[in-house]
């Protein structure tokens, strides 16, 4: 199955860039590039695309504003936004999740986190660049909070070794590297995972890690 990604960014450099990177993938196939979102918006609304790409800083309308109407709580159809950006700033990563976006990954994460979150975005999960992840989770976990929330089934000691990993800002391949086992294996724990605490995406298992002192 293809994976059909739209990027809009005013940048026509780095449309190329994210292009090259996507398209060199066998998965994944970008059907329309926008230079501002308002046409970001209508392309992604007349083609559907599996993923949308979607810079902050954009003209006519930003980013926030593209991932609320296609992905925000009106959206009579969400869509998966995922924001590509270089601003590394606070209020654009609680913004842009607020807004609806499954994904906030920064340009200079390099090529194999962006495929990642193609990819996560596709399969209902959600990914944050490492390096704004422990940040992110420190403000959304109250300082010292001493919550307990139990898990639906008790977790593994190797799913407990995942959960700490992904509230550390791993990806899915440096999991599988530090415990020495497959990609697919680090996806089925993390669907065992997410079925066992009622969470809906990583972001919410690296909360639960965080609460609980994983």
């Amino acid at each position: 199955m293809t994976i059909r990604v739209l990027i809009a960014d005013d940048q026509a450099m780095v449309r190329s860039g994210l292009r090259l990177i996507l398209e060199d993938q066998p998965d994944i196939a970008v059907v329309a590039e926008a230079a501002d979102g308002v046409a970001a918006i209508a392309d992604a609304r007349r083609l559907r695309p599996d993923v949308c790409l979607v810079d902050i800083r954009m003209p006519r309308l930003d980013g926030l504003a593209v991932t609320r109407a296609l992905a925000g709580p009106g959206a009579a159809d969400p869509m998966r936004v995922v924001v590509v950006t270089t601003f590394d700033l606070d209020e654009y990563v609680y913004g842009a999740l607020r807004t609806g976006a499954v994904g906030f990954i920064l340009k200079d994460a390099g090529p194999a986190l962006l495929v990642e979150a193609v990819r996560a975005a596709y399969a209902g999960d959600a990914l944050v660049s490492p390096s704004v992840t422990v940040r992110l989770l420190r403000r959304l976990t109250p300082a010292g909070a001493a919550a307990r929330r139990p898990p639906a089934r008790p977790l593994s000691e190797r799913e407990l070794e995942v959960v700490a990993a992904v509230a550390r800002g791993r990806t899915n391949q440096e999991i599988a590297a530090e415990l020495f086992i497959s990609l697919s294996t680090v996806k089925s724990h993390l669907s065992a995972i997410g079925t066992k605490l009622g969470a809906r995406n990583r972001v919410e298992i690296a909360a639960w890690g965080w609460e609980n002192r994983a």
